[in-house]
């Protein structure tokens, strides 16, 4: 195949959530903390939580299913799987293994990525590359997440911001070139690796009576440092893929950014100066579904008629890593 002839067209997205809703009145039983305080800080008024039957697989099904179903596509014909997670069931094998069994998706390659918050951009932008050289023609990108069983639910700063849930979305092999993703952007900045992350349980600090009496198994961050340089990165990512395709912000349709913190991103709009009607927000339902927020809210605005043919649709996303991408789609 010709490399330069073929483009990724998105034909189908899914989403999952749990059924049980947390809500910020439920978290003031637990921890100190408030109402107020959780919106105006965050923006987030609830968030959906597994419960103990279920699994990051469990939403990486249902959602990939309805992807699926959307695009048309049976299990057979996937050739590529990727899951996006920092919540996988195992530490081995792939989670994505597990999902290939279940879809019966034999004739499907799956792997993991671990990306954060940015892990659908990073997979949407591999599965990209797979097809435009002709290694896929058709690829399923999950981004999955049980973010519950790592949260200190004892830490306000932590736990009030996070949610689980997943979304995916079918890739398919295209000759048209009025539709479909136009360039994938990535980028990391390993010098601050430490000021979002699970300090154990990997190799370095092993699962051990000590590690689970200090809690270091749990996520820990700095919020400030990561709000500053959230802001900053996800700028970078969102004008590298405006620049690439020779696009100002007015000509975005729809701008769907990581759902992390509405000041966050208040801020990267106003920044980019793209209008707030223009920019998809369901943090407040949500919280921070990492790398599963923006595949939800992406198949949340197809479902719900906020994007037509031809639109210009700007992914921007920023994570643990401190890893940052962007993504511009014609629909």
């Amino acid at each position: 195949m010709n490399s330069s002839s073929q483009r990724s067209i998105i034909t189908g997205t899914g989403s999952s959530l749990p059924s049980r809703i947390v809500t910020n009145a439920d978290l003031e039983s637990m921890v100190e903390t408030s109402e107020e305080w959780i919106v105006t800080r965050t923006g987030i008024k609830e968030r959906r939580i597994a419960s103990g039957g279920e699994f990051t697989s469990t939403f990486a099904l249902n959602a990939s299913r309805r992807a699926m179903e959307m695009a048309g596509v049976s299990p057979d014909e996937l050739d590529l799987i990727i899951l996006a997670t920092v919540t996988p069931d195992f530490p081995f094998p792939a989670t994505s293994c597990i999902i290939q069994h279940e879809l019966g998706a034999k004739n499907a390659a799956a792997f993991d990525i671990s990306a954060a918050c940015s892990g659908f951009v990073y997979a949407l932008s591999i599965a990209d590359k797979y097809i435009r050289t002709g290694m896929s023609k058709k690829a399923l990108v999950v981004g999955a997440e049980v973010l519950s069983r790592v949260v200190d639910w004892s830490d306000r700063n932590t736990c009030v911001l996070f949610g689980d849930g997943s979304g995916a979305a079918v890739l398919e092999s295209s000759k048209k070139d009025d539709s479909g993703l136009l360039s994938t952007h990535i980028f990391t900045n390993g010098s601050f690796w430490n000021n979002l992350w699970q300090p154990a349980c990997g190799s370095r600090n092993p699962a051990a009576p000590e590690i689970f009496e200090k809690k270091l198994c749990f996520i820990k961050m700095d919020g400030n440092d990561v709000f500053k340089h959230a802001v900053r990165s996800m700028e970078e990512a969102a004008l590298s893929a405006l620049n690439a395709n020779s696009l100002l912000p007015s000509d975005i349709s729809l701008f769907i950014p990581h759902q992390a913190n509405l000041r966050i991103i208040d801020a990267i709009a106003k920044r980019l100066g793209i209008e707030e009607e223009k920019v998809f927000v369901n943090l407040h339902h949500y919280g921070n579904t990492s790398s599963a927020s923006i595949p939800i809210a992406l198949d949340e605005a197809n479902r719900n008629g906020r994007l037509r043919k031809g639109d210009l649709v700007l992914l921007d996303a920023f994570g643990g890593g401190f890893t940052y991408g962007s993504a511009v789609i014609r629909w």
